[in-house]
């Protein structure tokens, strides 16, 4: 794939640690592991440093001095943005969006928030269902008024260029497998803004590797986010020079766990952060690897993972955001006893 030919810059501590997590799968009955995408190293880490590394590339190529982006309030995106930001020197503007209408003062101000102003970027609010991608050319269009060269990111690092973080996350993966002689049946994360779930399955056709990945959805309609995830991965598999590739089946979401909405907590979340944290002492967050975490282990429970010699081996990719539990601590304390 020859990723060296697109401007990057390195900060991500890769490759990322693939563990087994053999209390939780002996619960669920499988064999399951983690790969540690939490521990990329970026202001507490999480995905979206892997596709910062590319999009911060391009940005310093073409000579950008703020970074432009958007997320909803808790967002691990636009924390790692800013911390990206202050890593190179840039200044960063960010539109965090209400999205799911919670004013309780911990959203609003603690976890990644905390973080945001820690690091100094500029923060303006939006009300839900504002109209993001104008949002995000307003504060472009601001910053060159004041003189300034903006660098747009998309909500979640989702475009082209970020997936490419996840095109070489999926030739790192499969390295590490062969160096463990450690055959995976199935591949699970959590799919939101796409460019993860579209990074993966261009770059697992890129290679001729076929290993289902199962996305769980925590926002979308199963309809809307395949369409979504598919036309990221053909647009990534053009631009890395393995056009024709990616097929349509090779996209599954299930978007049966989504519960409430975005951002919103249920029963079942909590269940999940609660039997990862007492089996394994991993930390999830309550919004993504949570909500993909909770639909994991209700199939695996349903016999959704038992392969024709037994449970499957099953790789849960690790999307960060632990940092966001304590922006939900007036939801999760009261559960937790």
């Amino acid at each position: 794939m020859h990723l060296a030919r697109f401007p990057r810059a390195r900060f991500a501590h890769l490759p990322t640690p693939l563990e087994p997590l053999p209390r939780l799968g002996a619960e669920l009955g499988i064999d399951l592991w983690v790969k540690r995408d939490d521990c990329t190293g970026l202001a507490g880490g999480g995905n979206k440093t892997r596709k910062l590394e590319f999009l911060l590339g391009e940005a310093l190529a073409q000579g950008a001095d703020t970074l432009v982006t958007q997320g909803a309030v808790q967002s691990n995106h636009v924390r790692q943005t800013i911390a990206a930001g202050a890593r190179f020197g840039l200044k960063t503007e960010v539109i965090l969006e209400e999205r799911t209408g919670s004013k309780a003062a911990d959203y609003m101000g603690n976890g990644n928030v905390l973080l945001d102003k820690l690091m100094g970027a500029a923060i303006r609010y939006v009300p839900s269902g504002a109209d993001m991608v104008a949002e995000l050319e307003a504060t472009a269009t601001s910053v060159r008024q004041r003189g300034g060269k903006p660098y747009v990111i998309p909500g979640g690092g989702s475009n082209t260029v970020g997936a490419l973080g996840y095109v070489d996350c999926a030739r790192e993966l499969i390295v590490q497998a062969d160096q463990m002689d450690l055959k995976i049946d199935r591949l699970v994360t959590a799919t939101g803004s796409a460019g993860t779930h579209a990074g993966l399955v261009a770059g697992f056709a890129a290679l001729s590797v076929d290993v289902p990945i199962l996305g769980f959805g925590v926002r979308a309609p199963k309809a809307k986010q395949e369409e979504n995830v598919f036309n990221l991965a053909v647009a990534t598999a053009e631009t890395i020079g393995a056009a024709g590739r990616v097929r349509r089946e090779a996209v599954v979401a299930d978007c049966d766990y989504v519960g409430e909405g975005y951002g919103l907590v249920d029963q079942g979340v909590i269940d999940a952060l609660t039997l990862a944290a007492r089996t394994e002492g991993l930390l999830l967050d309550p919004v993504y690897s949570g909500k993909a975490m909770k639909g994991l282990i209700d199939q695996a429970r349903k016999g959704a993972f038992k392969g024709a010699k037994g449970g499957e081996r099953v790789v849960f990719l690790h999307t960060g955001g632990a940092q966001g539990l304590f922006g939900y601590q007036s939801v999760l304390e009261p559960a937790l006893g």
